[in-house]
C-alpha cells in the first residue's frame, strides 16, 4: 500500500511539473548577433527602444536559428540586401503567417540599418533587409529600423548582386517562388548567392 502511495505522489508531481509553463523570455533592451556568412561575419546590434515589438521577433527568430543556411536573396547595389526566408519551405509557410504589430518609426533607413519588410499594416514576420545605403524613401512606407551593423559592413557590400532586382523588375529570381520553394528553388538556380552559415547571440 505505501509503494502505491508513493508511486501515486511521484506521478502526480512529475504531471504537476509538466504543466509548468516555459519560464519567459526576457528581451535584453540591447543585445548583439553575430552572422557567419558566405562572405565573412557581420556584427548587428538590435535595440529594444527602437522598435519594441520588431526587436521582440528578431530575438526570437534568432533563437530557433531561423536564418542559418538562409540566403541574401535580394541583393540591389545602391539600395537592400533582403533575407529571411527559411531555408525549409514548410517551414516558412508557417512562419510567413505570423505576423507581428506595427512599431513607429524612431530612427531613419540609414546605411547599416536592418528593417524588416512588410506588405502592409501589421504584416512583418521574418524577413529583414539592410540598407545598403541612406534610403529616405523607405521612411515613409512603413519600415522600421530596429537594428544596425556595427561591425563588418564591408561584408555587406561584398554580397553578391548580380541576379539584381527581383521580378518583374528584374528578369531572373521569382519572390513567389523563393517564398514558395526557398533553398529548394534558389540553391540550384542562384549558385552565386551569399548566405548566412549561422546567426548567433554574442554573450
Amino acid at each position: 500500500m505505501k509503494i502505491c502511495l508513493v508511486s501515486l505522489a511521484v506521478v502526480t508531481l512529475v504531471s504537476v511539473a509538466c504543466r509548468r509553463p516555459a519560464p519567459k523570455i526576457v528581451v535584453p533592451e540591447l543585445f548583439r548577433v553575430r552572422f557567419q556568412t558566405s562572405q565573412g561575419d557581420f556584427i548587428v546590434e538590435a535595440l529594444h527602444a527602437w522598435a519594441p515589438h520588431g526587436v521582440d521577433r528578431f530575438h526570437e527568430l534568432i533563437r530557433v536559428r531561423y536564418f542559418d543556411q538562409g540566403r541574401f536573396f535580394r541583393v540591389v547595389k545602391g539600395f537592400v540586401a533582403q533575407f529571411g526566408v527559411h531555408r525549409d519551405f514548410n517551414v516558412h509557410e508557417t512562419w510567413r503567417q505570423f505576423f507581428i504589430v506595427d512599431d513607429p518609426r524612431q530612427q531613419k533607413n540609414i546605411r547599416g540599418t536592418l528593417s524588416f519588410a512588410q506588405s502592409g499594416v501589421n504584416t512583418r514576420a521574418t524577413e529583414i533587409f539592410i540598407n545598403l545605403v541612406d534610403n529616405p524613401m523607405l521612411d515613409n512606407q512603413g519600415f522600421v529600423p530596429f537594428a544596425r551593423v556595427v561591425e563588418g559592413m564591408d561584408v555587406v557590400d561584398r554580397l553578391y548582386a548580380g541576379y539584381g532586382e527581383m521580378r518583374p523588375e528584374g528578369k531572373d529570381i521569382d519572390p513567389g517562388r523563393v517564398e514558395e520553394e526557398a533553398n529548394e528553388y534558389l540553391v540550384p538556380r542562384f549558385p552565386k548567392l551569399d548566405y548566412i552559415k549561422t546567426a548567433r547571440f554574442i554573450p
